[in-house]
């Protein structure tokens, strides 16, 4: 219904649906059967700016403005170097989408940071 207040010409002036181009000469409501002349809206063009915001507010999606805090998960693996059986991990898309992912495993103990494909 929005559209239609804005006086927009792809839109019913009376109910707000998309009109449809029904025959040469005539553009048709789908609902309400309102009709224009196609001479009306050929050639004219329509354009809209839709920013990040008024995708969140649609969707309602709050925006977040908060500190985002990322910690590593820890896992039972053996540190190459000390062997310490505790390891923090993270991972990342390194390469292209359509292979693995890259997990990087730090050890707390010795400090020690390698990587697995």
């Amino acid at each position: 219904m929005r559209a239609a207040r804005r006086g927009d010409f792809m839109f019913c002036n009376v109910c707000g649906t998309m009109m449809n181009f029904s025959s040469g000469n005539q553009v048709e409501c789908p609902l309400c059967k309102c009709s224009k002349r196609t001479k009306e809206v050929i050639g004219q063009e329509i354009s809209y700016k839709v920013s990040a915001e008024d995708i969140r507010r649609d969707l309602g999606i709050s925006h977040f403005e908060g500190k985002m805090e990322v910690k590593d998960m820890e896992i039972n693996k053996k540190c190459e170097k000390c062997s310490n059986t505790k390891l923090k991990f993270s991972t990342r898309q390194m390469r292209s989408a359509d292979e693995g992912q890259t997990t990087f495993f730090h050890c707390s103990v010795c400090s020690h940071t390698f990587t697995e494909n």
